[in-house]
């Protein structure tokens, strides 16, 4: 047997043998800082392309192969007497069967390797297997991550012992750093953040409210006395009025529920233009989390405490139960259509036709929460609400207020863990919650998705629903899957209802802080122990793993467990303290249905996408993201400032 060991080379970087192993007036600060982010805008598109990612000239011998991102070049030199086959398996692929990279020959003599040029994934760590042929016996298995545009050697040779194979990566050319560009990006809204922090501190010297004052003083004053508007008889109000905040109102929209929802769509929109088409800005592929899975949990849960609160208006305002359920079932429908119709991924294939017509949606899947949540709250809730007591049963009550409806969730709940689990699928293992394909040892390759995917197909067939999804990309699944299926749907009203849950306790405890962020962190508190209890704090080991396509209970709970944090985090600074204003973000969020359809309607229009002089370049790729990204924003702005909002 080989064994592991580290060595350093004159030539090479290291040996690495191995063994088998308010919808208010722009106030001055809000323009300082759209000030500042133009201008971080400017320099993120000039800097950051400066950023090299050139492959060394240590690959001039392998020209002949040319490299696209997260790939990297290892040759295999095997001084065997017999044929070699390379295979490999992602360290991301769980229980997965070894898929065929390449085949070397035997070396022709002694001492004389034979070689073979192979193309690796970078994106994650590989294990790599060499067997022998035609006995396929197990020679050595090799761990190893290799870096974008490397070039690696993989030597396979005998030691004294022709019995011991010995096989070891060498690095022949350092791969680059893909990550520079990220880097960069970071530091430039990292100082944009603190340039406006900064200027925010300085707006608010009283000496520099008394220079404003006087310049918007004067300049009020010349209008005045060179236009008609200045005649008797006509008030004009004080430029104090547009620089002073408003006076506090009992019925004051919340910034920091529209800063959250900003933040959930800016990330969305980034992620749905290509993220740099880094793995990490991607859908995970299935068990396990990404930054991509964050964002459309969040936006149902924010949708769902948007709920509560307007309702509870429209209640107050003298609103008929039945004529709310006329608008909610209305809105629901319209989302849908826009859903279906409008930016439906299958325009990419040409004209919609019903043969291959994706049904299911993001869109679709946010209407199906409404109209439940909604209908669940005009159940239960209250017009006039009273402000809960802060005894030994008042934490209680806020679930006790509306049981029926938890009832009604509980039961849908029951649902769904009986139907995932209970469900017979032919051919498929009761209960199975796998990706299918390579996955588990390839036994269940057609299982994508256990019941989920069978109920997807049985209802909606399988031209109707998502035909790529991200499980194809480690497990090689063939099946179609949809993430945004019939049974999750069942998990996403569940997400929307704990958000309702944030409404009401922002309503029962209105303008009780301290309380508002208790209960917020209590009930993250006890989410997150759910999802530890759930999944056994692993990616894969657990009763039911954190799973953005199935949308499984322990995903929900975990996304929430992060949303009620995150939530108290934004209360606190942007409505308690006032330290933020919520900017850019907030703008977005006051719009947020305009800002995402029109994101995925004009996703192929220039400023949002260009023809790249590199498409092989991260570099270039998150320029073009972060660019399209900053101009939803700032178009989101200009929105706001011209007080056009869509609401449906």
């Amino acid at each position: 047997m080989a064994k592991r060991k580290l060595k350093k080379s004159k030539d090479t970087s290291s040996v690495l043998v191995v063994k088998p192993a308010s919808q208010e007036e722009m106030t001055q600060r809000e323009k300082y800082m759209f000030s500042l982010a133009a201008l971080a805008l400017v320099v993120a598109v000039c800097a950051v392309p400066l950023t090299a990612e050139t492959s060394s000239s240590g690959l001039s011998h392998h020209k002949h192969i040319v490299l696209r991102m997260d790939e990297a070049i290892l040759t295999v030199n095997n001084e065997l007497d017999t044929e070699v086959v390379v295979s490999w398996m992602s360290e991301r692929c769980f229980q997965c069967l070894y898929q065929q990279l390449g085949v070397v020959p035997a070396g022709p003599g002694p001492g004389q390797p034979s070689s073979v040029d192979l193309v690796v994934s970078t994106q994650h760590g590989i294990t790599l297997q060499l067997n022998s042929t035609p006995v396929q016996l197990e020679l050595c298995t090799v761990p190893f991550h290799f870096g974008e545009h490397g070039n690696y050697s993989l030597w396979v040779k005998n030691l004294n012992d022709s019995s011991v194979v010995n096989c070891s990566v060498v690095t022949d050319a350092d791969p680059v750093n893909s990550y520079i560009p990220i880097l960069v990006a970071f530091l430039i809204f990292a100082g944009l953040a603190l340039a406006s922090a900064i200027g925010t501190i300085i707006l608010g010297l009283d000496a520099v409210k008394g220079i404003v004052f006087r310049i918007g003083g004067s300049m009020e004053t010349e209008r005045l006395i060179n236009s008609e508007l200045g005649s008797p008889g006509r008030t004009v109000s004080l430029v104090a009025d547009n620089i002073l905040p408003p006076p506090p109102s009992p019925s004051k929209r919340l910034r920091s529920l529209d800063t959250f929802r900003g933040i959930a769509l800016v990330i969305m929109i980034f992620v749905n233009y290509g993220g740099g088409r880094y793995w990490f800005f991607r859908h995970e592929s299935w068990n396990g989390l990404t930054v991509a899975d964050l964002v459309f949990p969040w936006f149902v849960f924010i949708m769902g405490t948007s709920i509560a609160l307007s309702i509870n208006s429209m209640l107050c305002a003298g609103s008929t139960r039945c004529s709310l359920l006329r608008k909610v079932v209305w809105r629901s429908l319209q989302l849908f259509i826009i859903g279906v119709l409008i930016i439906n991924p299958n325009y990419c294939q040409g004209p919609l036709s019903w043969d291959n017509l994706r049904i299911p949606g993001v869109l679709q899947r946010l209407a199906c929460s409404y109209l439940v949540v909604a209908c669940l709250d005009l159940l239960v809730a209250r017009g006039h609400l009273d402000i809960l007591t802060t005894d030994l049963w008042g934490p209680g009550l806020d679930i006790l207020l509306y049981w029926p409806a938890w009832l009604c969730v509980l039961f849908l709940e029951i649902i769904w863990l009986c139907i995932t689990f209970l469900l017979p699928v032919p051919d498929c293992p009761t209960g199975y919650l796998g990706p299918g394909g390579i996955g588990d040892m390839g036994l269940y390759a057609n299982c994508t998705g256990g019941a989920a995917g069978f109920i997807d197909r049985w209802l909606l067939g399988e031209s109707h629903i998502h035909q790529t999804p991200s499980s194809r990309v480690i497990y090689a699944t063939r099946m179609p899957y949809d993430p945004e299926g019939v049974l999750g749907s069942i998990n996403s009203i569940l997400m929307a209802f704990l958000g309702l849950h944030a409404g009401k306790i922002i309503l029962h405890y209105r303008d009780l802080h301290t309380h508002i962020m208790s209960r917020f962190l209590i009930w993250g508190l006890l989410l997150g122990v759910i999802s530890a209890a759930l999944t056994k704090c692993s990616t894969d080991q657990g009763f039911i793993p954190v799973n953005k396509n199935l949308w499984s209970l322990s995903f929900v709970t975990t996304l929430a467990c992060f949303a009620y944090v995150l939530l108290v985090l934004l209360y606190y600074t942007v409505d308690v303290k006032k330290w933020w204003s919520g900017a850019p973000f907030y703008y977005p969020g006051m719009n947020s249905i305009l800002v995402y359809v029109g994101h995925e309607v004009f996703e192929e229009y220039f400023p949002f996408r260009w023809r790249m002089a590199n498409s092989q370049s991260h570099t270039e790729h998150l320029t073009q993201n972060l660019v399209a990204t900053s101009c939803w924003v700032f178009i989101s702005y200009m929105l706001y400032r011209k007080k056009i909002f869509w609401k449906i």
